[in-house]
């Protein structure tokens, strides 16, 4: 294949995988307009939350669970689930860089309360642990139990 043609199917792609990505100022949850064949439709939001810091130690599990008993559960009594989960990507300077991460995984309704809930969550984490962002991904999901 020639460059060009390996060039256009590249952007295109990158462009079709942003479709429905808003920036993080405006952010909302999924829409939860879907059809269930069974179950209901929820939105399932999962967190990245890092846990190496800049400028001291990597946040322990006892701190990571701490947040967990202590702010996330209060917000979310209905459950959650927690994944260990590894980060890596290549920086600006060209080295690989690793991280080990938690994913936290939360299923709710698409109201209003429930996306300030994930916000504050986010902001928290941020701001005790001195971390630059909190990766959210929402999609929209049929729940039956």
């Amino acid at each position: 294949m020639n460059n060009a043609f390996v060039a256009g199917i590249s952007a295109a792609l990158m462009a079709f995988s942003l479709v429905g990505c808003t920036h993080p100022a405006t952010h909302t949850a999924a829409k939860t307009d879907a059809v269930c064949t069974v179950g209901d439709p929820m939105v399932q939001t999962t967190l990245y939350f890092g846990l190496s810091r800049a400028g001291g130690p990597d946040i322990s599990n006892t701190q990571w669970q701490n947040f967990v008993d202590q702010d996330v559960t209060p917000r979310f009594r209905d459950g959650l689930t927690v994944f260990d989960a590894r980060g890596q990507w290549l920086g600006n300077d060209g080295k690989l860089a690793k991280e080990g991460s938690k994913a936290l995984m939360l299923i709710h309704s698409n109201e209003p309360a429930e996306n300030q809930k994930i916000e504050t969550l986010r902001t928290i984490y941020k701001t005790r642990f001195a971390q630059d962002s909190v990766m959210r991904v929402d999609d929209t999901v049929c729940v039956g139990f």
